[in-house]
């Protein structure tokens, strides 16, 4: 049974008050640190390798962590292992990273870190779950910011992270203070894994529906010249450009605080739904707004950098969505509804082409025209409904697990500092 005690008696230290009878200190007393490995990442590899770029909210994101090949010395000597803790010394400075089992368990190689992160190894009896969360705490990330080394704070180094304070409970508080926060972030992963097998369901019934035409095959068929394949016969191809409209974002720069949230190509490329607590907010006038105002089941593509990342706007707080995303929307009279487009858009079929079709010598931009010349199959009306009714089903269940994460990383957020700094005292769990 959890037991709370708002604390009274504190002392000052340079970020913060803190109990009287926690110890003040630095991470360099309890842990020396290892840089890591410099090596070429990949889509192939023995190993997978871990960038400061993966680390998402303190935790791996395993969708982006790639390959490398490396030798097998080399594995063992940058292995990471369950309960590990690395910080990011560039760029990002100060970003953290908590190895899990769970994560571990979900790679199918060993990971490794790569020459921009520093991992932690402990020299003193410590909780790493607690370092994490102390490091993550908005004081101390304000504090990290303002430290790092270099003219524009973008980099850093082990003898400064060494000298980061640390201020440290007895080792039962911390490991009481751990497993109450652990309890958010782990249930915050559950709704993930929940989120990526429902969106894994859609797509694969899309693909066994409209690019395998599994349930359709005691049908007839008809060879489609626009898709180089047999379809069944009475569906139609045509393209994009006749069953939707497009339109170009807006371009206007982020900003920290506002009422209107502006969608980028970063807020959807590594994504299957968006996380509105992530994406920035904008300054903009009444009219410019309601020129971009996204609404429920717009589609947004993104025609530069990661070209042809798709997004449906589901239940969207005030937005508009930036200049190098299209905004696409279907035509009225149009037998195509919001969930095919999204998932066609998302198809091998319509990946393959967008990508040969883009411009640049290294396809890194395309424009709507292009975007517009591509193909969509139209398929019976009766057949599209019922897809429609099981991703709107399978989309709702995303949805609803995506407020509650956001919910449950609100009171986590809430509850850190107090936690980390003593205010509030876990005395049982």
């Amino acid at each position: 049974m959890l037991k709370f005690r708002w604390e009274t008696k504190f002392k000052k230290t340079e970020i913060g008050e803190i109990p009287r009878d926690w110890e003040v200190s630095k991470i360099g007393v309890f842990y020396k640190f290892k840089y890591g490995i410099t090596a070429n990442s990949g889509e192939f590899g023995n190993c997978r390798l871990l960038r400061q770029t993966d680390l998402k909210e303190g935790f791996i994101d395993i969708s982006s962590v790639p390959y490398s090949e490396v030798s097998e010395d080399e594995i063992q000597k940058y292995l990471l292992k369950d309960d590990d803790l690395v910080i990011s010394r560039i760029a990002n400075v100060g970003s953290i990273g908590y190895v899990s089992f769970e994560a571990l368990n979900s790679l199918d190689k060993p990971l490794i870190f790569g020459s921009y992160l520093l991992k932690f190894e402990k020299i003193k009896e410590i909780h790493n779950k607690f370092t994490f969360y102390f490091l993550l705490s908005p004081q101390m990330q304000d504090y990290i910011k303002s430290i790092a080394d270099g003219s524009t704070r973008q980099n850093t180094n082990a003898k400064v992270v060494a000298e980061f304070p640390l201020y440290v409970p007895p080792l039962p508080e911390q490991s009481r203070i751990a497993t109450v926060l652990s309890y958010f972030d782990d249930l915050i992963e559950v709704k993930k894994r929940q989120n990526e097998i429902l969106e894994k369901t859609a797509m694969a019934i899309f693909k066994s529906w409209f690019v395998d035409f599994e349930p359709f095959r005691d049908g007839e068929f008809v060879y489609s010249e626009e898709l180089g394949k047999e379809i069944p016969k009475g569906w139609e191809v045509k393209k994009l450009g006749e069953v939707v409209k497009t339109q170009y974002g807006v371009t206007i720069s982020g900003e920290n605080f506002g009422e209107i949230k502006l969608l980028r190509i970063t807020d959807i490329n590594k994504t299957f739904v968006i996380d509105w607590d992530n994406v920035p907010y904008c300054n903009i006038d009444k009219k410019t707004f309601y020129k971009y105002n996204l609404s429920d089941k717009d589609i947004v593509i993104s025609r530069i950098a990661d070209i042809g990342k798709v997004a449906i706007i589901e239940n969207p707080p005030r937005s508009v969505f930036a200049s190098y995303l299209i905004r696409l929307k279907i035509k009225s009279g149009s037998n195509i509804m919001p969930y095919y487009l999204y998932y066609w858009l998302k198809s091998e079929i319509y990946q393959e082409y967008i990508l040969g079709a883009a411009e640049g010598s290294t396809r890194e931009n395309t424009n709507a025209e292009v975007i517009k010349d591509g193909p969509i199959l139209i398929p019976d009306i009766s057949i599209l409904q019922k897809f429609e009714e099981l991703a709107c089903d399978l989309r709702s269940k995303i949805i609803l697990n995506q407020k509650q994460i956001m919910t449950l990383r609100k009171i986590r957020d809430t509850l850190l500092p107090l936690l980390v700094f003593g205010k509030l005292r876990v005395e049982e769990v």
